[in-house]
């Protein structure tokens, strides 16, 4: 699990809203007026138009709340300090994988709220991401360790939709520049995903450098050359909605 207060430093430079991802997580939130948002972070995703209370453990990560997000209160997701069905919704966005128990703060979520909306990878098709298929696949073997998005899902009762991914996203997360691959060789985009604390510096280190060669003798783009006129791609990205 990674110490979000240890490298959360200069996260809300690097994440941002994807509207068209917004779109499809508000919509998945139906008329919920009152939402809680688990892992909160710096606040990506939180929607305008609703009651939103925010619970963030990392102290790092609320610094960078702007002074327009939501209210954030310091808690984790396996004990969250609210009664039974306080929320209409709760939401949380790529922050499960975190959580020192992503079960018990599923059920967390489902005992606060009578809506659950979660975005996340589906762990099991990181192989669909170049970056882990041809670079780095240690990331997709230590990855498997934790629960199965589809026994998360099981726990809230919910319905798992595919998001796929635009070209041109504007939140940094880890495949967002699929379509992009000159942005990984950038420490700044790197270091706005998890993923390269938790495979570590050699590795990081490594795959920046395969990368850099295989983009300039031209062997990325003729190995995914089916990438390169898409609008959009399916990368394993996952919406729960549980009602």
């Amino acid at each position: 699990m990674v110490d979000y207060d240890q490298i959360g430093q200069g996260y809300s430079s690097a994440r941002r809203t994807d509207p068209r991802l917004a779109s499809r997580i508000w919509a998945a939130l139906g008329d919920a007026r009152t939402v809680l948002n688990v892992g909160a972070g710096t606040g990506n995703y939180e929607p305008p138009d609703r009651d939103v209370l925010a619970v963030e453990p990392s102290a790092v990560m609320r610094a960078q709340r702007p002074s327009t997000a939501a209210p954030c209160i310091a808690a984790t997701a396996e004990q969250l300090p609210f009664a039974d069905q306080s929320f209409d919704a709760a939401m949380a966005i790529l922050s499960d994988h975190h959580w020192a128990d992503p079960i018990a703060g599923m059920r967390e979520l489902r005992r606060v709220a009578r809506r659950v909306v979660v975005f996340q990878w589906d762990n099991e098709l990181l192989h669909l991401f170049w970056l882990v298929r041809d670079y780095m696949p240690e990331f997709q073997r230590g990855a498997a360790g934790g629960p199965s998005l589809a026994a998360r899902a099981r726990v809230i009762g919910a319905a798992v939709e595919p998001v796929p991914i635009p070209w041109d996203c504007v939140d940094g997360f880890f495949a967002a520049y699929w379509r992009r691959p000159e942005a990984y060789l950038e420490e700044p985009v790197r270091h706005g995903s998890s993923v390269w604390a938790q495979v570590g510096t050699a590795i990081e280190a490594r795959v920046v450098q395969a990368l850099a060669s295989d983009l300039h003798t031209g062997v990325w783009a003729e190995r995914n050359r089916d990438l390169l006129e898409l609008e959009e791609a399916e990368l394993g990205a996952r919406l729960l909605v549980a009602t």
